[in-house]
C-alpha cells in the first residue's frame, strides 16, 4: 500500500476518500494518533489517484455530493457524463486522439468509401514492395479494423495500456512507442502476408512488452499488470496460431508487435536507471 494524504480533519477525509471510492479509486483510511491517514491499496494506480488528489486539493467542491433531488430524467445523463469524465481521465491527448480516428476509420469503412480509405491506408499496393515513398503507410494500417469486436477489443486494449503508459511517461513516448510498434509489426506482417491486413493489435502486444519490462519485479509500478492478465494475453497470442478462431488473425504483427515493445521496455528502463 503507499499512503496518498494526511490530515487531522475528519470531515475533509471523508469527503476525500468518498471522492476517490467514487472514481474507482482502491482507498482506505487509517488513524495514526489524531492524524488520519488516506491509503491506496493497488499502487498500479498511483498516478490517477495523485491526480485526482491533486484535484481535489485545488478544488475541495469537486467531492461534494450530487444533488439527489435531480429529476429521474437527468440522473442516467449525470451517471453518463462521470463515466465519461472517469474514461478521460485515464488516457492523454495522444491515446484519446488516436482512438477518435480509429473509429474514424471504422465509421468510414462501413460507407461506400470503405474500398477507398483501405487503399488509401494499407501498407502497400502490392505484394513485392512497400512504398517508401509514402512513409505514413507503415503506420497506418493500425487505423484500420475489419469488424466490432475487431475494434472494439483493440481499443480497450489501447486505451487500458496506452492511457496508462501516457499518464506515466508523457506523450511523446506514447507516440514512439505507437510509431516503432506499428512500424516493425506491420512491415513484419507485410513480410510474411502481404498488404491486406489492419489493426492496432501489433501496438497493443507492443505496449504489453513495455508494460511487462518497465514494470518487472516491480509489483507496485503503475504499468505492472497482474501474472493472470499477463497469461490471458499470451494465451490470446498463442491461440491465434493454432487456427482455431473463427477469423484470420495478424499473428506475425502480434509477435513482432510484442518484441518490439520488449526492445522499446528495455530501452526506457536502460534510460531510466
Amino acid at each position: 500500500m503507499q499512503k496518498l494524504y494526511t490530515t487531522r480533519d475528519h470531515a475533509n477525509m471523508e469527503k476525500l476518500h468518498s471522492f476517490m471510492q467514487q472514481r474507482g479509486i482502491p482507498v482506505t483510511v487509517s488513524e495514526h494518533g489524531e492524524q488520519l491517514e488516506l491509503w491506496l491499496i493497488q499502487t498500479s494506480y498511483t498516478a490517477l489517484a495523485k491526480e485526482l488528489l491533486a484535484e481535489f486539493k485545488s478544488n475541495p467542491k469537486v467531492a461534494d455530493p450530487v444533488d439527489t433531488s435531480m429529476s429521474a430524467d437527468s440522473a442516467p445523463n449525470a451517471a453518463t457524463s462521470s463515466l465519461l469524465a472517469n474514461l478521460l481521465s485515464q488516457a492523454g491527448r495522444v491515446t484519446i486522439t488516436f482512438a477518435v480516428l480509429v473509429i474514424a476509420v471504422f465509421l468510414g469503412q462501413l460507407t461506400a468509401l470503405h474500398d477507398a480509405i483501405f487503399e488509401l491506408l494499407r501498407i502497400s499496393d502490392n505484394f513485392d514492395t512497400i512504398s517508401w515513398w509514402q512513409p505514413w503507410r507503415v503506420i497506418t494500417p493500425a487505423l484500420l479494423h475489419f469488424s466490432l469486436l475487431h475494434i472494439i477489443f483493440n481499443l480497450f486494449w489501447w486505451w487500458y495500456l496506452g492511457g496508462r503508459f501516457e499518464k506515466l511517461y508523457g506523450s511523446g513516448w506514447l507516440i514512439v512507442a505507437l510509431v516503432v510498434c506499428a512500424s516493425i509489426s506491420n512491415i513484419a506482417q507485410f513480410i510474411v502476408s502481404g498488404p491486406y491486413f489492419g489493426g492496432l493489435s501489433g501496438v497493443v502486444y507492443g505496449l504489453f512488452g513495455i508494460a511487462v519490462v518497465m514494470a518487472w519485479q516491480r509489483p507496485s509500478h503503475p504499468l505492472y499488470l497482474p501474472p493472470g492478465l499477463i497469461g490471458f494475453l499470451l494465451f490470446w497470442l498463442v491461440l491465434g496460431y493454432t487456427d482455431l478462431l473463427w477469423v484470420n488473425v495478424a499473428n506475425t504483427a502480434h509477435t513482432a508487435g510484442l518484441i518490439s515493445g520488449l526492445l522499446v521496455g528495455g530501452v526506457m528502463r536502460g534510460l531510466s536507471r
